[in-house]
């Protein structure tokens, strides 16, 4: 044997499927941990009814939107309709109702469930309709979007000239 040999040993009787069981339990284990974990960090899932354009909604941004939420047996709790379009901080509404905001454009129309633990879970709104732990579903149209900031520094300009601020 040269100094360039390098010895080998015979592989043991079943090795081989062994390296491949392994092989394959690994890719198992990761495809299990990516479902779990994206089940998680999924949240609200939005149906898109008509696509908007335009960039995402980020949780910086504020938003005027026409909306309808309703309970599992079809009760309505809550409608912008007859009220005119409602503007809320994508920030500054409960956790599950932020992540849906922070999936859809200017323009959309979009549909989602909001399960019980991403919205009021067992503290609903006293004096309203919705019981403890319920699941909310939403219609939502965004109307316009425009960043947190802009609309404070327009609402700033706006109060010392005696206007609103627009979104």
């Amino acid at each position: 044997m040269s100094v360039s040999q390098v010895p080998l040993r015979p592989l043991q009787r079943g090795a081989v499927a062994k390296l491949w069981l392994g092989i394959l339990l690994l890719i198992a284990a990761g495809v299990l941990l990516a479902w779990a974990g994206a089940g998680e960090s999924a949240g609200v899932r939005v149906k898109t009814i008509a696509a908007g354009s335009g960039p995402i909604i980020t949780a910086a941004d504020g938003v005027l939107i026409e909306y309808e939420g309703k309970l599992d047996d079809g009760t309505v709790f809550d409608t912008s309709e007859g009220r005119g379009p409602a503007f809320f901080p994508v920030g500054g509404v409960v956790p599950g109702f932020s992540q849906a905001l922070q999936k859809m454009q200017k323009g959309g129309r979009y549909e989602f469930t909001l399960p019980s633990e991403l919205g009021y879970g067992e503290t609903p709104p006293p004096g309203s309709p919705i019981p403890p732990n319920a699941d909310l579903h939403f219609t939502v149209r965004v109307l316009e979007v425009a960043p947190m900031d802009q609309i404070m520094r327009g609402a700033q300009g706006a109060s010392g000239a005696g206007g609103q601020p627009e979104l």
